[in-house]
């Protein structure tokens, strides 16, 4: 997939007016996402995307402090002076591209790396975590 090809797909996912608005919302998330993925899969994940998405998210320097699902939509929302609601929004649309081209393999050791909640960002039922018996 081309970045272009991309930006529709997330303009079609988002019904954003423009493509404007949906390279907005790729930049933001994926610099947001870029926070927060460590590890191989990042790399692989990066190796995924086009080029220009990529270099958005491999761009980011990675936050040690671990943030929930919610938390990642609060403090992209804080970041780009959006509401909770619209970040939720740009969070769903752009991860639901992200999703169909990471694949089901990738995705589920991404999930496996973030805390919990960001299953429903990507579009994937949210199972909860094995807790060992004390």
């Amino acid at each position: 997939m081309t970045f272009d090809q991309m930006l529709e797909s997330v303009r079609y996912e988002g019904a954003y007016p423009t493509r404007e608005r949906a390279a907005d919302a790729v930049h933001h998330v994926l610099a947001a996402l870029g926070r927060r993925l460590t590890g191989d899969e990042r790399v692989d994940l990066a190796r995924c995307l086009p080029v220009e998405a990529a270099l958005t998210l491999t761009a980011q320097i990675p936050d040690g402090h671990p943030l929930t699902g919610w938390g990642f939509v609060k403090e992209l929302a804080a970041r780009t002076g959006a509401t909770p609601a619209t970040a939720r929004w740009d969070t769903g649309a752009v991860l639901a591209v992200v999703t169909r081209l990471a694949g089901p393999d990738l995705l589920t050791r991404i999930l496996r790396r973030l805390p919990d909640g960001y299953a429903l960002l990507f579009g994937r039922a949210e199972l909860r975590r094995h807790q060992p018996a004390a």
